[in-house]
């Protein structure tokens, strides 16, 4: 048996391990730390690796052993474990992002332009008709506009909406959105790969407040997303509908560091 050294973080109610390069068969070693009863406990895992284009490279590996092309909320955590006062630059499979650390356990990332927008189209779910909205923020996300968002079933429609035709091959991410005011929404996140809810997510956080956004003719907002983990901050400019300066910034933190026999 190997002892691994890891780090648990967790991003506005999201949680990671965090460990560095070198482990092979990354898929079953992700299943095997992120079980809540048989490991360690986490959304996902985090290897932080060294790259060639820029500061550091971060992949990301969700509870189920997939590998996530970005996620928002495990980027924040990433550039608070490397403990960076600049701006740094980091490699993922998505694009290179940039981030810093604003303030004490309080990091702040810049989005890629998001991409595939579609909104307020129909797809039958569970039997009924659902106006969905669909945008890519590094990772696919549907965003469903509801009332009554604490009585929402998040598992059970997440799963319709996450695996329907309409999302193949890949699937979506599914984000249950209630409006607020102008610049504040509540949220609730069906994420693929964990395959249920989480406390946040922060790349549905971005798709959710530019939606509500678009939604409301908006030009430009900094809109606070309310989690069940917290609060996150998206900020960015809707250019004639084209979503440009895209900035995510919340709390993260470090858990706890310890060892773990593989």
């Amino acid at each position: 048996m190997e002892k691994l050294n890891f780090t648990k973080m967790a991003g506005a109610g999201n949680d990671f391990v965090v460990i560095g390069a070198g482990f092979k068969g990354l898929s079953a070693l992700a299943k095997r730390l992120c079980d809540r009863k048989a490991g360690i406990g986490a959304d996902g895992m985090l290897v932080l690796e060294k790259s060639k284009t820029a500061d550091f490279r971060m992949r990301i590996f969700n509870a189920d052993g997939s590998e996530a092309e970005m996620c928002g909320n495990g980027l924040r955590c990433a550039v608070l474990f490397k403990g960076m006062k600049r701006k740094v630059k980091v490699e993922t499979i998505a694009g290179i992002y940039g981030g810093e650390i604003t303030a004490k356990d309080r990091v702040k990332i810049g989005m890629e332009e998001p991409g595939g927008l579609k909104v307020n189209f129909p797809i039958n779910v569970n039997g009924r008709e659902i106006k969905a909205n669909f945008i890519n923020t590094g990772v696919p996300h549907t965003v469903v506009f509801v009332e009554g968002l604490d009585k929402i079933d998040v598992d059970s429609i997440g799963s319709g909406i996450r695996y329907h035709d309409e999302f193949k091959p890949k699937g979506s991410n599914v984000n249950f959105v209630e409006i607020v005011d102008d610049r504040n929404i509540k949220i609730r996140t069906y994420e693929r790969g964990v395959e249920g809810e989480t406390l946040a997510c922060g790349t549905g956080s971005v798709a959710s407040a530019i939606i509500s956004t678009l939604k409301a003719q908006g030009s430009g907002l900094k809109v606070n997303v309310h989690t069940k983990g917290g609060v996150l901050k998206v900020e960015f400019d809707n250019i004639k509908n084209k979503i440009k300066n895209v900035y995510l910034e919340g709390e993260a933190k470090i858990v706890f560091q310890g060892g773990i026999y593989v």
